[in-house]
This record gives structure tokens, sequence and C-alpha cells, in this order.
């Protein structure tokens, strides 16, 4: 049985999930499992578990990229372990590699590394970039949210609302809100 994994890093890629959906649908995957939530949160990845839960021998789990399915090569490897040790084999479909042959193994770890060493490029260019654009004077980072809630945690706290109540209210996060509280002292 082919089984399918589909993952974006945000809800926000609505439109990758559905290519991903449709890929995958192409290529007679028969069970489908689905998340949108980032790889490096790897704890979270519920549908992933699943999927490779569901796993039994014979089957073949299939993903349309590499990047979809584990971000460096320590962890595919990891994962491959898992699949294998349940008979399965793992199929990613714009590269042609299928596991289930020694050279679709050997061809996997390769390409892996690649994909690791390109991931570690691009960072490394960004960090760059970010350096270079603070020097400049034109990146200020990321705005932080919570201190523009801050007057408005303080106004319900003083008005007796509780913690959970401020959350709710705001969308500020428990530790926001604690730290917004804290400096006021």
């Amino acid at each position: 049985m082919l089984i399918g994994y589909a993952r974006t890093s945000t809800a926000e890629q609505e439109a990758g999930l559905e290519a991903q959906h449709r890929d995958l649908s192409a290529a007679g995957v028969e069970k489908l499992f689905s998340e949108q939530v980032s790889s490096v949160d790897a704890a979270k990845r519920a549908q992933l578990e699943a999927a490779l839960d569901y796993l039994r021998e014979g089957d073949c789990l299939v993903v349309t990229r590499l990047d979809r399915l584990a971000r460096s090569v320590a962890h595919l490897l990891t994962l491959v372990e898992r699949i294998e040790a349940k008979g399965a084999g793992l199929r990613i479909l714009n590269m042609g590699v299928d596991t289930s042959t020694p050279t679709g193994k050997l061809m996997l770890t390769m390409l892996g590394g690649v994909a690791e060493f390109e991931r570690a490029i691009m960072l490394e260019r960004q960090r760059e970039g970010i350096a270079k654009a603070k020097a400049e004077g034109k990146y200020k980072g990321r705005k932080p949210t919570a201190q523009a809630h801050g007057d408005n945690v303080r106004e319900l706290k003083a008005a007796g609302r509780s913690v959970p109540e401020i959350i709710e209210e705001t969308g500020v996060s428990r530790a926001s809100v604690y730290r917004l509280l804290r400096s006021d002292r």
C-alpha cells in the first residue's frame, strides 16, 4: 500500500499543501497523512508519527520532496531506519528515489547530504545578509508584539482580570504576560 505524507510549514502555504496532495494522489497514494507544522518542531509532527505507525510490511511511504520529510541527514536516516524496520520503503517523487533498492538507498543518503549542505549555505547567506542590513541600520528585527499590548495587559490586570482572561483577550502568550507584569515591579 502507498502511504502519503504531505507537510507545509505554515497555514498560509495552502496552495503548496494542495499541490502535494495532487501529486501524491497522482502517484497512487491510497492513504494520506497531512499537516501544517514546521519541520523544526519535529516533536509536534503528529501526522508524520501517525503515518509511520500506520506503515506495514510491504508498504511504501511517499513524499513529494525530501524537505517535506526531514531537515538533516541524521533525521532522514533515523526515519529511513524506522521505515525499514517495519519492512516498508520510502519513495521521494521529485528525486525518483525509492529505498526498496540498494541504489535508491545510496542515492537517498547522497542527496540528503547535498540537501543539508544547501540548507546550511542558505542559512549562512541569510545570517550574512541580516548582519549587513543591521550594520547599515536597515534591519530592525521582528517587531516585539507583546510590547505593543503592554498597556492593555496592565490595564486589564489593574481591572482585576486573571492572567488566563488577559491571554484570551489580548492573544499575548502566558510567558509574555508575566514578563510584562513583572517588568512593572
